[in-house]
């Protein structure tokens, strides 16, 4: 490993200092901080009593509620977005712009308009910087695992997938006024909660071709579906399910894929462990293959200081990471066509939704959306 001397840490500010700042990123932070790897610098909200709260937390000298003004105070290295999506776009330019690379929690932008802005804004080159999402799961040693085994072709084609996030969430959840609207969120969680295992999925499985999406808004109040469904085509062949709901008691994440050779499940709600993915062979697979195949070594979970170590490694060595550019979009790209499909009540094909596409600029691609959720009844729906 370089010395501290000529491996200098990352100067690092935080912006949003709600609770998924305090919950993930900033014990990621500090365990990388106390490697000598990152070091927190300066902290923004919009909020002055968050933000030197946090600050104090953590240990921070500055602490601002002008984004413009921190970046030019402190120059730092990375900048890690934990605000709502609306200003995702903005302050992702803004930082790249003031020559800092983003690392920006999920959802990344309300549009594929917005995430086309923000690569725009990139500085280009080899040596970035680059706007990263939080994609945390694709980072975990299992998935590791599972996607070289998929890609080497050791269970042989893969055939059927189902991905499945579904969550519970009460009126309480959807108090904070940005969640539940088209404008401030995106869309409801095919946006908000399943991106995550849809951005595992589409790691795993590759290109998708086609898909035909179902969406609703059942119980909440909110302007969003608050479920979901669809059906996808991969470049390869296999077909796949999507589900996603806030309407679950029964909270759980799941991803199955059958192949040729074996079927690949993880079973988990909120973040995996290696003992979380069960591997179950064909007839006729050799022990000894079935033995090397669940022996993931050791145990990474999927986590944001996973996600982040990746990162850190990427930024030094002046190289793009995994969920920034295509990596990142290819996910928010499926999700735009799903809600296209839903939508439209017709099949959508990668790479169709383009500039001039309404779809483009808006997840419900101005469309007026659903009844209030009491208002319908059984005859509604005859």
């Amino acid at each position: 490993m370089s010395s501290h001397r000529s491996n200098p840490p990352l100067r690092t500010a935080v912006v949003g200092t709600g609770g998924i700042a305090r919950s993930s990123h900033l014990p990621a932070l500090r365990t990388l901080a106390a490697e000598g790897e990152t070091e927190l610098v300066a902290a923004v909200d919009v909020a002055e009593d968050a933000v030197r709260a946090f600050a104090d937390e953590a240990g921070i000298g500055y602490a601002a509620t002008d984004l413009d003004a921190m970046l030019a105070d402190v120059r730092p290295d990375l900048v890690v977005l934990c605000t709502p999506p609306a200003v995702h776009r903005e302050q992702s330019v803004a930082a790249l712009k003031a020559g800092a690379w983003v690392w920006c929690e999920k959802p990344p932008c309300p549009s594929l308009a917005d995430y086309d802005a923000v690569e725009a804004a990139e500085k280009g080159g080899e040596a970035g910087p680059y706007a990263s999402i939080v994609f945390q799961h694709r980072f975990g040693s299992g998935a590791r695992h599972v996607r070289r085994l998929l890609h080497d072709g050791a269970f042989g084609r893969t055939l059927v997938a189902h991905c499945q996030t579904t969550w519970y969430r009460d009126d309480a959840y959807y108090s904070a006024p940005w969640r539940g609207r088209w404008a401030t969120e995106g869309g409801g969680p095919a946006m908000g909660h399943g991106i995550h295992q849809t951005d595992l999925l589409l790691d795993l499985m590759g290109p998708w071709t086609e898909v035909r999406g179902m969406a609703a808004r059942l119980v909440h109040d909110v302007e969003t579906e608050d479920v979901s469904t669809a059906q996808v085509r991969f470049a390869g062949g296999a077909l796949g399910t999507v589900v996603n709901s806030v309407l679950s008691p029964d909270e759980v994440s799941r991803i199955r894929i059958d192949c040729e050779r074996a079927t690949i499940e993880l079973t988990h709600l909120y973040g995996y462990r290696n003992a979380d993915w069960r591997i179950t062979p064909a007839l006729g697979v050799p022990e000894e293959t079935v033995a090397a195949w669940r022996d993931f070594g050791a145990d990474e979970p999927s986590s944001h200081l996973a996600q982040l170590r990746s990162l850190v490694a990427d930024i030094k060595a002046g190289r793009r990471h995994a969920t920034s550019g295509a990596g990142g979009r290819r996910t928010l790209e499926f999700i735009t066509a799903m809600y296209k499909s839903a939508f439209t009540d017709t099949p959508v094909h990668a790479g169709e939704i383009g500039p001039g596409d309404p779809y483009y600029t808006a997840l419900h691609g101005g469309a007026p959306g659903w009844a209030p959720a009491d208002s319908r009844t059984e005859q509604d729906h005859a």
